[in-house]
């Protein structure tokens, strides 16, 4: 057993059969921001054998006060690049496979699948309810976490728990990123640290599990709080489901949430535009359509219109995340 293991092998918890366990494990990463950035280095530190790195992002100076993986002259230079040079100087013996993409619903199966656990360390509510969908079908466990501010929290999902559907059966009508609520880098950093330490417990088989349990932090008043939700009941009826672009046919309605000023041109050319509060209080009359896609920027409008035309009788609603 390498000596650069051997403080963590000599806990009862983790042995050499342990280690052996986390040399062989295959965790998917899906973030390489703030909660990332202390995710991935404690991971690759541990001797995760595999990592694979999901994350379109590019390194921005306003980042560095969060993100200390990354360099300043890395500025502009792809983030999971960024992080693989960093992991391999780290651990030299990883295998890291950094993906340069958006985490959607055209590729979410095929990276879960081929995961043992997956962090979500992404700053989207899209992303979350994406990656819960598809670790809830695959049985794989969902280590979420999401930091705003000067709150936090990091909770187990799946994998045998139930999904964080189950818990948050709703998305918020409106949520702000770090550009427009702040963020204090110690406090990323503490939650990004126990979202990784979740996953090596799962790995390492804890007792008692992480599964099912979620934990959160006040970082102003120290405040740290939680809840075990290992009996919460998976919502009832069809769920509202992300789809990819290239989803939608030609018999779907699509209504394009956002505004001229935010996007001149629409991907789908057939497609309304309708805001997301019109569609709420004073909806016009739609034309027949066996299916209704909504799409916005982050998925929070969608989600928000979608509730609202269900509201009115509308059963067939798939929702689309264009992102950035």
């Amino acid at each position: 057993m390498s000596e650069r293991y051997a403080r963590q092998v000599i806990l009862p918890e983790v042995g050499a059969a342990g280690q052996a366990r986390l040399a062989a494990a295959r965790v998917l990463v899906v973030g390489a921001g703030g909660l990332g950035c202390a995710v991935l280095p404690y991971l690759a530190a541990a001797g995760v054998g595999q990592l694979t790195i999901v994350d379109p992002d590019r390194v921005e100076e306003s980042n560095l006060h969060r993100q200390p993986l990354y360099r300043t002259d890395e500025a502009g230079a792809l983030k999971v690049a960024a992080a693989r040079r960093a992991l391999a100087a780290l651990n030299p013996g990883l295998a890291i496979t950094a993906l340069a993409q958006r985490l959607g619903p055209d590729n979410a199966a095929a990276l879960v699948g081929a995961a043992d656990v997956v962090l979500d360390a992404a700053d989207s509510f899209a992303v979350t309810y994406i990656l819960s969908d598809a670790c809830r079908d695959l049985g794989k466990p969902l280590v979420s976490a999401s930091v705003l501010g000067l709150q936090g929290y990091v909770g187990v999902f799946c994998g045998g728990a139930p999904s964080y559907r189950a818990v948050f059966p709703e998305m918020p009508r409106a949520g702000g990123g770090c550009a427009q609520a702040g963020v204090l880098g110690t406090a990323v950093g503490v939650i990004g640290t126990l979202q990784a330490h979740l996953a090596l417990a799962w790995l390492l088989g804890f007792t008692p599990s992480p599964l099912g349990r979620l934990l959160s932090v006040d970082f102003r008043t120290l405040h740290v709080g939680g809840f075990a939700f290992g009996s919460a009941a998976e919502p009832a009826g069809s769920a509202l489901a992300f789809i990819a672009p290239r989803d939608v046919t030609a018999a779907d309605l699509v209504i394009d949430l956002r505004t001229l000023g935010e996007a001149a041109v629409s991907p789908f050319p057939q497609a309304l535009r309708i805001d997301v509060e019109t569609l709420e209080h004073a909806p016009p009359p739609l034309p027949p359509a066996p299916r209704l896609v909504l799409c916005c920027r982050s998925g929070l409008r969608a989600w928000r219109a979608a509730r609202a035309l269900q509201s009115r009788g509308h059963a067939n609603v798939a929702l689309i995340a264009l992102g950035e």
